[in-house]
């Protein structure tokens, strides 16, 4: 079987290399528990409840492990989330790719309801910012369009600050490169993508030994509210 290695991140604290698909995807044969797995990894934060939600482009060509994402996503994409306690809202379809938000609708209702979020998002032009439909559709608008809607961040659980900074909306100083940009202070980020990133290793070793990786879809109870800076929280 294979291992998940751990390296040492922030503070000297121990945290697990990114797992990648390629290394999981031998152990799975057939084109549904394929699929069920691959999305499972790439949801894995949300699925945990670290993240409201999590971006995944589904390229319309054959991966090295015989998987289509696109075509398979068409084919079993709602019949594997029915149940799971994921939404999905379907971004861009260009026909080469179609990108999806899967997503907690508990978690992305929490997001928009705090204050600070639905003042920005309401100074970015969102009509409805408290309103998870109306601002998901909005969002899709905006990604179908010329210019990629960079505020995504927010929906990705990103902090604010490093959103905003990135956007050129706040004077922050770049200070490093993570998952994402990161602006300003890095501690509180760089620890958010430690839990990111273990959220994703312990996935990995869920799929490494189950036997139904549909099962590692279903949403877990969160044990904390998640805070302003756009963190999350797992049992």
């Amino acid at each position: 079987m294979a291992q998940v290695q751990r390296t040492t991140g922030l503070n000297g604290r121990a945290v697990t290399a990114y797992p990648l698909w390629n290394d999981l995807a031998p152990r799975f044969s057939g084109t549904r528990d394929c699929f069920a797995a691959y999305l499972a990894l790439e949801a894995a934060e949300v699925v945990e409840g670290e993240k409201p939600g999590n971006l995944v482009n589904l390229v319309n060509r054959t991966r090295r492990c015989g998987l289509n994402p696109y075509r398979i996503w068409k084919t079993h994409g709602a019949a594997l989330l029915s149940g799971s306690g994921l939404k999905v809202r379907e971004l861009k379809d260009s026909g080469e790719a179609l990108l999806v938000y899967l997503y907690r609708e508990d978690l992305l209702q929490e997001l928009l309801q705090m204050k600070a979020v639905t003042v920005i998002l309401g100074k970015l032009g969102y009509k409805r910012p408290a309103d998870p439909e109306q601002t998901l559709c909005q969002l899709g608008a905006r990604t179908r369009a010329d210019a990629f809607p960079h505020e995504i961040g927010i929906f990705l659980g990103y902090p604010l600050k490093d959103v905003l900074a990135f956007m050129g909306r706040i004077p922050l100083a770049y200070a490093c490169q993570g998952p994402w940009k990161i602006f300003g202070d890095p501690r509180r980020s760089l620890e958010l993508a430690d839990r990111f990133r273990e959220c994703r290793s312990r996935m990995a070793e869920r799929l490494y030994s189950c036997h139904d990786p549909a099962q590692c879809l279903m949403a877990r109870a969160v044990c904390r509210p998640m805070a302003a800076q756009g963190t999350g929280g797992n049992c």
